[in-house]
């Protein structure tokens, strides 16, 4: 079994004018089952040795407290130095345990001016609910082509309340609904984490999420103000995560108006300018 954990960046819900978060980022972490005890340990001595062995009680790690100006919550005051540092080292842990990373990121401006025509079951120009059902496309097709014939996959979560009802409806339909062929077969099911903010993939993929948004935001011309430094940063925790990322061209789907959808995926994913490593300095 194959656990795919998902955290999100940048929801705005249906509204796409919101000028502080135009991009949209849904996203995280894949983990064997049999690689969960490892990267949890792994992930425990990292956060220990941040807070030299003085863990603060009921910690959580949220990426917007940890990549705060001047840092919030537990990493109130903390030098940036050492939180970015904090950053890289959670990240490494996809490269040192052997993670894959996936992602689909909606610029919204983009989305705001396209329209397909395509039987969706849900409000496409929501980007959450746009994303969640291409990800079942992607991992569908991880599952069957990268993981083995036994592999299957899990989607776990956060739960919102108010897309409850359409997450469950996209699964139902991808999995029961429409031609046989045309059905998501390697996904078993989907959940949600008892405590999700106190699950350590949960808050990795949710610093996957945060760091790819910030990073697209930049390449895309909305955070031109930030210092060089920081661009460079986010830059370089792209490239951690894009490496882990198995396929960059959108995962196709076949069956019945499936080239307008297609189209419609490969326009309104948002992607770094072409030659994005010279131009951050990243090797």
């Amino acid at each position: 079994m194959h656990f795919f954990y998902m955290d999100e960046s940048g929801c705005t819900g249906a509204n796409l004018e919101d000028a502080n978060q135009p991009i949209f980022v849904l996203g995280g972490i894949s983990v064997a089952d049999q690689k969960w005890n490892n990267t949890q340990t792994a992930y425990s001595k990292i956060i220990s040795s941040y807070f030299d062995g003085n863990i603060p009680e009921d910690f959580e790690l949220h990426s917007l407290e940890l990549l705060s100006p001047k840092g919030e919550g537990p990493f109130a005051g903390h030098d940036i130095e050492k939180r970015l540092q904090l950053v890289r080292d959670v990240l490494g842990l996809l490269d040192e345990l052997g993670h894959d990373a996936f992602f689909c990121a909606i610029e919204k401006e983009v989305l705001n001016g396209r329209e397909c025509d395509f039987d969706f079951q849900f409000d496409y120009k929501t980007p959450y609910l746009c994303s969640f059902d291409y990800l079942v496309t992607y991992i569908n097709w991880h599952v069957k082509k990268n993981l083995g014939h036994t592999a299957r996959g899990l989607i776990v979560l956060d739960e919102k309340d108010n897309l409850h009802a359409d997450i469950e409806r996209i699964v139902h339909s991808r999995r029961f609904e429409g031609a046989a062929a045309h059905r998501v077969k390697w996904i078993v099911e989907f959940s949600y984490p008892v405590d999700s903010r106190k699950n350590p993939m949960i808050q990795i993929s949710d610093l996957v999420a945060l760091c790819l948004r910030r990073f697209l935001e930049i390449d895309k011309g909305y955070r031109d103000e930030w210092p060089d430094v920081v661009k460079k940063f986010y830059a370089e925790c792209y490239k951690t995560i894009d490496s882990r990322v198995r396929r960059k061209k959108i995962v196709e789907r076949t069956g019945k108006k499936s080239k307008n959808l297609n189209d419609f995926m490969a326009e309104i994913q948002c992607k770094p300018r072409t030659r994005w490593k010279n131009h951050y300095g990243v090797q």
